[in-house]
C-alpha cells in the first residue's frame, strides 16, 4: 500500500510477471513436467505465472476460437499480453495503418475478455522517430474494445525515440513505454501511461533462475516501487520525473537464454507474495 499525501493508504497496482509464449520444446521436461500433454501446457504456465505475452499474433491473424480457447483455458485472475501483428508496425508510413489495425481488432483478440492486458506494438530496429508519423498512428489506436477499454505499450528500438519529444506524445496518448532491459536496445523507463511494462532479456545459463538471486531481489523491488507510483532512480530515464501515482506493472523475461525464463519468473512472482 502507497501513502497519499495527508497519510491515507492508496492501493497499489498490480504486478503481474510472465514469459513471451508458452510452446517451446526446451521448457518440456524443464518449466513443463515430462510426460505432460501439449494440449496441457497454457493451463499448466497459467497456473504458475500471472500472464503471458502471445506472440502468434504478431506473424499471422488467429481466429476468434484461439481467442475463446486460451480464455478458457487459463485461471480466472490470467492475463495475456498481445503483440499486434507485423503487418501493421512494420510498414514505412504507420499514419496509413487505420485499415490494418482495424482488421487486427476485429480478428477476435476481444474473446479474451477480461484477460485481455496490454497491446504490444514492436517496432523494428530500424525504425527511426518520425514525430508527425508517429502522432498521427497513436491517433488511430482505440481507446476500447467491445466496451472494455484498452492498454498500448510501445516497444521502440531505435536511439532516434530516446527524446523528450517521444516521451511527450506517449504520455499524451496514455501509452506505454516499454523499458527494455538488459539487453542492445535503448533503455526508456519513464512512466507515460496508468501501467508500466518491462521486457526482461537478460537470461543466462549459468544462473539457476536465469538470473542471480540478488538480480532478482532488485527486480521485485522495482516492480513494488512502481506498483506504488514511486520513482525509481536506477533506471534510464529521459524527462523529468512526474507525480507519480499508483500503477500495474507488467514484467516478462524473454529471449536471453530462453530455457531460464519461466523459473525467473516464478523466482519473482514468489518475491512478491
Amino acid at each position: 500500500m502507497a501513502k497519499a499525501d495527508g497519510g491515507a493508504k492508496v492501493q497499489a497496482g498490480r504486478v503481474r510477471v510472465g514469459i513471451g509464449g508458452w510452446t517451446y520444446e526446451p521448457w518440456r521436461g524443464t518449466f513443463y513436467p515430462k510426460g505432460l500433454a501439449q494440449k496441457n501446457e497454457l493451463a499448466y504456465a497459467a497456473e504458475h505465472l500471472t500472464a503471458i505475452e502471445i506472440n502468434g499474433t504478431f506473424y499471422g491473424s488467429q481466429k476468434p476460437a484461439s481467442f475463446i480457447k486460451w480464455r478458457e483455458e487459463t485461471s480466472e485472475d490470467f492475463v495475456f499480453s498481445v503483440k499486434a501483428p507485423r503487418f501493421v508496425v512494420q510498414r514505412r508510413a504507420l499514419a496509413e495503418a487505420r485499415e490494418s489495425i482495424e482488421r487486427f481488432f476485429s480478428s477476435g483478440v476481444g474473446e479474451l475478455r477480461e484477460k485481455l492486458g496490454p497491446i504490444l506494438w514492436q517496432f523494428a530496429p530500424t525504425k527511426k522517430f518520425d514525430p508527425a508519423d508517429f502522432a498521427a498512428f497513436l491517433e488511430l489506436l482505440p481507446h476500447e474494445l467491445a466496451g472494455r477499454p484498452l492498454r498500448h505499450a510501445l516497444e521502440v528500438r531505435h536511439e532516434s525515440f530516446v527524446c523528450d519529444a517521444f516521451v511527450d506524445l506517449a504520455r499524451k496518448h496514455g501509452a506505454a513505454i516499454v523499458t527494455a532491459c538488459d539487453s542492445e536496445h535503448p533503455q526508456i523507463a519513464d512512466v507515460t501511461a496508468d501501467f508500466a511494462y518491462f521486457r526482461i532479456m537478460g537470461a543466462q545459463e549459468s544462473q539457476a533462475l536465469g538470473y542471480a538471486p540478488d538480480a532478482l531481489k532488485q527486480w521485485a523491488s522495482r516492480a513494488n516501487d512502481l506498483a506504488a507510483g514511486k520513482f525509481v532512480e536506477d533506471l534510464n530515464h529521459i524527462a523529468a520525473p512526474k507525480a507519480g501515482a499508483p500503477r500495474d506493472v507488467f514484467m516478462f523475461f524473454i529471449s536471453g537464454f530462453k530455457e531460464r525464463n519461466p523459473a525467473a519468473a516464478m523466482d519473482l512472482i514468489a518475491r512478491l507474495r
